[in-house]
């Protein structure tokens, strides 16, 4: 007979979440730049880039909530704990600059529809790309937490307290 497998807990689920952000956050800007480069379908490349960061950065935040959990139940040497105070403090700040690249790209939507007569030509393919600018430093800061958090689990052999199959 099927079982689903067992709840991990909250420290236990951060293996499973981290992921999401890392790739909606990533893909998002892709679609940017499709918008850019497809303009009969610019709007819905633009608006599926927001969904992916609204999406992203919420699950930013439930990674680093489920990441705080399961940092409590880690085992530590001095050298853990500074690598983890580094994914710690990355992780705060991916979170930050991604909550206001989501607003700021939503800002950037609301203009769009609602002066979609007024804007110049040329303000559709800028203001885009200084946002794409923008983004940029924040998706390497994602990709450094991300390794950060990858030298844990590779290099420490940290883990998430998982319960036993039954």
């Amino acid at each position: 007979m099927f079982h689903l497998p067992p709840y991990p807990g909250w420290d236990g689920l951060h293996p499973i979440v981290l992921h999401f952000p890392i790739v909606l956050l990533l893909v998002a800007p892709l679609l940017v730049v499709a918008g850019l480069v497809v303009p009969k379908h610019r709007h819905g490349f633009f608006l599926s880039a927001l969904v992916l960061m609204v999406l992203g950065t919420v699950a930013a935040y439930i990674a680093v909530s489920t990441g705080e959990a399961a940092a409590q139940m880690a085992d530590r040497t001095p050298e853990i704990n500074r690598v983890l105070a580094r994914h710690q403090a990355q992780a705060d700040k991916v979170r930050f600059w991604f909550t206001v690249l989501t607003v700021v790209w939503l800002f950037i939507m609301a203009g769009f529809h609602f002066g979609r007569n007024k804007l110049a030509g040329w303000l559709n393919a800028v203001v885009p790309l200084l946002f794409l600018v923008c983004y940029l430093p924040a998706m390497l800061s994602l990709a450094d937490m991300a390794h950060a958090g990858g030298r844990l689990v590779h290099q420490y052999g940290l883990h998430a307290m998982l319960p036993p199959e039954r």
